[in-house]
């Protein structure tokens, strides 16, 4: 197998009128909704509901909030799932007010990560990639995990990312904001309705959620080569995970190739798989929200390649 060999993409085709690539995306489509009636379900539920039911509950919502930024709206910004404009505009609305964000913002933030693919950075300092693991380590390291997964929630440039969306037109930062007014009005209500619930109880699991999404993000570039476009990402093959997060597990094929429509990713893994082993692409044995448990975790200060598990 040659190099023209390993990045030929096989793209799924539908005749479907309503989903642009394949109608299997009405699986995550289906499963944002659920998202966003569990989200209203647990302000209706929270007067009525025992206290330990209710952070049962919550932690359930911070897992799905991490889940879908991670498998749906993901996958949702490369291979948007429906042909009409106007549908794709409002799952993103729908998206924005399950998660408490802007889908548009996010899309901004998502695409520079790939201009930047977790990179180092340069000599001011600076990463093209505004969410890059190495953006705030020292001496070319990573940053330790635990401040990336509790600082980066407040660490978005919310200026910068308009100014990206100014650049794509000025269309997109409407809608973009749009989008977060749409949370934000949800949010209000809510808060109208019952201020405790928002500040004392929706809140820290939002905030949560957002952590472990950044916890997932990490563990997906740690131990990866910066310097080699195969090797950019980390990859997990666990079945359950990938079904759950729509195959974002293979993230060391995705970022090789980002078009990669999540219902092809086993298949594009299969093509590229002795190009791989050539290039000692990093494969953890955990998902990727528990890569710190992982019993061949690259130490901190090691360079890049020593004591990974490449593909075998």
């Amino acid at each position: 197998m040659n190099n023209a060999d390993a990045i030929r993409v096989e793209r799924p085709m539908t005749k479907s009128k309503v989903f642009a690539h394949t109608r299997w995306d009405a699986v995550p489509a289906l499963a944002s909704l659920f998202h966003l009636a569990y989200f209203f379900a647990l302000f209706f539920l929270y007067p009525h509901t025992p206290l330990w039911a209710m952070l049962i509950l919550g932690f359930i919502y911070s897992l799905m909030v991490n889940a879908n930024i991670n498998g749906i709206g993901h996958n949702f910004i490369h291979n948007p799932f429906f042909r009409s404009p106007l549908l794709n505009r409002l799952f993103g609305i729908m998206q924005s007010v399950a998660c408490c964000f802007s889908q548009t913002y996010y899309d901004a933030v998502h695409m520079q990560h790939h201009k930047g693919n977790a990179d180092r950075p340069d000599e001011n300092g600076e990463t093209v990639d505004w969410i890059s693991i190495y953006k705030h380590g020292h001496d070319g390291e990573a940053e330790n995990p635990w401040s990336y997964v509790f600082l980066s929630f407040f660490r978005d440039d919310v200026g910068a990312i308009r100014k990206e969306l100014r650049k794509r037109g000025r269309r997109e930062l409407i809608w973009g904001n749009v989008e977060l007014a749409a949370f934000a009005t949800v949010l209000f209500v809510m808060f109208l309705f019952n201020w405790r619930y928002i500040i004392f109880y929706f809140l820290p699991f939002f905030y949560l959620g957002h952590c472990f999404s950044y916890l997932n993000g990490y563990f997906r570039h740690y131990g990866a080569n910066p310097d080699k476009p195969i090797a950019w990402g980390v990859s997990s093959y666990g079945k359950i995970y990938n079904w759950l997060f729509f195959f974002n597990g293979y993230h060391a094929e995705h970022h090789f190739r980002p078009k990669v429509h999540w219902t092809k990713m086993e298949a594009f893994r299969r093509q590229i798989a002795e190009l791989q082993k050539q290039e000692g692409v990093r494969v953890i044995k955990r998902a990727h929200m528990l890569g710190f448990l992982d019993p061949d975790l690259p130490k901190r200060g090691k360079p890049v390649g020593e004591a990974t598990e490449a593909i075998s």
